[in-house]
């Protein structure tokens, strides 16, 4: 089994940034990629960014290119989601998931294609 981690998560103004980090343990060594997610009250949980392990290749939803920036450390099994521009609309709850099959364009913002799933760390960006 992998056990995600997430932290960094906290309160920012609109226009600030947080950068959330994602610590992976376990069996570590089958994890082929790791992915973001947020969930916001009342609403379905979205993709947000994801990258494969084994090149660092990443992926990001529309709604956060250029603001959002994924990257890893492999040595360290973590994963960071930096993120800047922050808007209210990005508050949520941060969830990293672990895949342990190879990472692909068509699996990679599908919640069902990850196998295992972090607890979520709290983002609030105020106005």
């Amino acid at each position: 089994q992998v056990q995600p981690v997430e932290s960094g998560g906290g309160l920012v103004q609109a226009g600030g940034s947080l950068r959330l980090s994602c610590a992976a343990s376990g069996r570590t060594f089958s994890t082929f990629g790791m992915g973001w997610f947020r969930q916001a009250p009342g609403k379905e949980r979205e993709f947000v960014a994801a990258i494969r392990w084994s090149d660092g290749n990443p992926y990001r939803a529309d709604s956060v290119k250029g603001r959002f920036t994924i990257s890893r450390d492999s040595a360290k099994n973590t994963a960071y989601l930096q993120m800047n521009s922050l808007k209210p609309e990005d508050t949520a709850t941060y969830y990293c998931a672990a895949r342990t099959r190879y990472l692909t364009a068509q699996s990679m913002g599908v919640t069902g294609e990850y196998d295992y799933w972090g607890q979520g760390t709290q983002v609030t960006v105020s106005s």
